[in-house]
Order: C-alpha cells, then structure tokens, then sequence
C-alpha cells in the first residue's frame, strides 16, 4: 500500500513521568493524593466540577489494546500503521484489506466488556465529583457504564458504521453478519480463531501458536482467501435510491451478484463511525468539547498519552485557564512538563496530581475512600488527613 504520507504522531517513546507529589507512587499514596485533589475548590474564577479526559489506558483492562504502552500496538508490531481517510475513500483494494482485518477484531471488541475504571467515572459521578467525560475511546464502554454521566465521544464510535454519502448510520452487528455471509472462508476462519482463543492476545507468536498464520506486519496470512477477495456491502440507502452529486448527476451503486459493493460504484461506501486518521474531527464535536473544558474546574486525564492533537488540545486548553490537572496513566504524557511547572513544592495533590498506576486499581480504590469522606462528612467531624479539607468537600457535594 506504498508509504504513509502523513506520520503517526509520538510513535516513539515519551519521557518517563515525575511522580507529583513524591509519595504517590504507591497506591496509598495516590488515593491520598487524589483525595486533596477533589476535595481542594478550584480557583476562584472556575466552576466546581471535574471533566475526564479518557484514553486506551483506561479500557486496557477489557482486554484491549493500547497503542503507545509497553504492549502496544505501536511498540508491539512496528510494522502497523491504521488506514488513513483518503485512502480509505479512495481505495477499493484497500477497504477490502481494511474490512477484512475489521471482521476478524470486531468479536472480540464486541465481547468485551467496561472494567473497574470505567464503573469508579460512574461512582465519582455519583458524589458529584465528575460531571462529564470526553473520551478518545472508539469501544462506547463510557455510556454503557455510566449513562448519567454525559460523554462526548471525540473520534465517534465502532457501534456503528456510516455512510459517506449520505451519511446515515448502521449498526455495526448488522454490517458484520453480512461481511459473513459475503465471506463464508473468512467466516470459517473467525469461527476456528474464536474457538483456539487466538484473538484474545496480540503476540504474533501466540497467535501463530493457536493456529492463526499472520505475515510478518501482522496481517492474517490466508492463501486461499486473499484481501483482495474480500467483499463488503453498500449503504442500502444509496442502494435503493441513489442520491445526487454536487455536480447532479446521480451517484452510481452497483452491486454484484450476492449483493457486494461493486465498481464502477461512485456511493454508498460504509464507513466506521469514528474519526480515521487524516480525518477531521467535526466541528460540532469540536466546539462541544471546548465548551466542556470552559465548563469544568479541573481536569482527570486518564490511561491516555495526550499523542494525539485533538485531546492534547483539550489538555492545554484546561491548563491555560487555570484548571488544576490530575493525569493517572501508564508511561510518559505528552508535554506533561508544562501541565505541572507552577505547582507549589509542598502541594500534596491540591494543586495538581501525576501518578503512573493502573486506573482499574487505583479509581475504585479512590471511590472507596471518597465515599468514606462524603460519609464523614455527613456524620459529623472528621478525623484525620481529611480534616483540613472537609469544609471543601462539603461544599463540592452540595
């Protein structure tokens, strides 16, 4: 398919992260931290409430893959890089190759549930910590777990694939069983790869092991169902009634014999619902999540690198207007240094936190130790390292 024109960004390593404060690189000590982090009011001039910000990291515990931790997709196969838009567009050839790899991964995003991470965005939503989420996550495990906590889904959504013509959407489950019926050889080749177990991991060798040929970019190796034999369907829409072209003349969408998007079709392409590489985000989307930042007091990153442009934006927008910064993530974040140089160096988590911990481990152990908190201060006063904050936590619940 020739060289990407464009890079992807931050595919190398990112500088490992300072600990903030000192002590928070122990789970107690994380909690602690994020505890005076939720308790502490925001500056004066800024709301009081939280956004999260979300990332891969935190859906790694659904048996996901991340893409820039020490076993992800960019470090794991350096070979890989994601179909771009124009290419998708553009290329027959290669929304077969793009289909066919979708097909075979699709299960197992489909059989994977949220995680603990997820349920704690609910929990802190529930103590009126959390009032929305911006994720960067294409899985949709943030409104499954926590429908009442409002997310903005920046780069869309698996759930459903989109027509980009006349762009109505589908659902995604519907669009598989007909690449199944269409691709009765890969179809059998799911069905044996699902009961092997061999897409549950990413190693090659693994896969390889359970019976799954893959060349070496990773890439399933099927001699007698080649990419190119792949078929996938048109947009019924456009099938039926074929809509005009700026130009207005009528798009043309042929299919053949079995019902297979076919040259010499101008239309009905299905696409994924989410944002492809070299795709713009919409503006809509973009100006929702600026507004949801210029609504907030703090900022929660989190299990994200901030290596793309679109959430690392977001990021400095926050950290421009003030807006106290927790990241918990796994591995180096991108221009993490600038989020945290004004920090007093006896703050212990008030102004700022940067923690390196499992977000499945450390946000349910955070939730434990917030209700204790919400229920100390419903009783009464309060002992211990919670006592300097509770007139701020009572007026956070409230």
């Amino acid at each position: 398919m020739g060289r990407p024109l464009m890079r992807i960004p931050y595919t190398d390593l990112l500088a490992p992260p300072t600990t903030i404060p000192a002590d928070a690189h122990t789970l107690t000590g994380a909690v602690n931290a994020l505890r005076r982090f939720f308790a502490e009011p925001p500056p004066a001039h800024l709301p009081p409430s939280t956004l999260v910000l979300s990332g891969a990291g935190l859906s790694v515990a659904s048996g996901l893959a991340d893409y820039r931790g020490p076993k992800g997709t960019y470090r794991v196969n350096k070979s890989y890089r994601p179909i771009y838009h124009h290419e998708f567009l553009n290329s027959h050839e290669a929304r077969k190759r793009y289909w066919a790899r979708s097909f075979l991964g699709w299960s197992s995003l489909h059989k994977a549930v949220p995680n603990p991470g997820h349920y704690a965005i609910k929990h802190l939503g529930e103590l009126g910590l959390v009032r929305s989420v911006i994720t960067q996550n294409v899985d949709s495990f943030h409104p499954k777990a926590h429908p009442a906590v409002p997310t903005l889904e920046l780069h869309g959504y698996l759930r459903s694939t989109v027509c980009t013509t006349c762009r109505t959407e589908f659902p995604r489950d519907e669009f598989q069983e007909q690449l199944a019926r269409l691709n009765p050889r890969w179809a059998a080749l799911l069905k044996e790869a699902l009961e092997s177990g061999a897409l549950d991991t990413e190693d090659t060798d693994e896969r390889k092991f359970k019976g799954l040929k893959t060349n070496p970019d990773g890439d399933v190796d099927l001699p007698d169902a080649p990419y190119t034999t792949f078929r996938y369907p048109p947009c019924p829409k456009c099938l039926s009634h074929p809509p005009v072209q700026p130009d207005g003349h009528k798009h043309v969408v042929e299919v053949d014999a079995e019902g297979a998007w076919s040259l010499p079709s101008t239309g009905g392409i299905l696409k994924p619902a989410v944002v492809m590489f070299g795709e713009s985000i919409a503006g809509s989307v973009k100006t929702a999540a600026e507004q949801a930042v210029d609504s907030a007091g703090k900022l929660l990153v989190l299990g994200t690198s901030l290596a793309t442009y679109s959430a690392w934006r977001l990021a400095k927008r926050a950290n421009d207007r003030g807006m106290p910064m927790a990241i918990i993530n796994m591995g180096g974040v991108r221009g993490e240094d600038q989020f945290f140089t004004n920090l007093s160096p006896r703050q212990q988590g008030e102004q700022g936190v940067r923690v390196e911990l499992a977000t499945h481990e450390l946000l349910p152990a955070l939730v434990s130790h917030l209700r204790q908190d919400a229920h100390h201060v419903a009783q009464g006063p309060a002992s211990g390292s919670v006592r300097e904050n509770i007139d701020a936590f009572k007026d956070m619940l409230s």
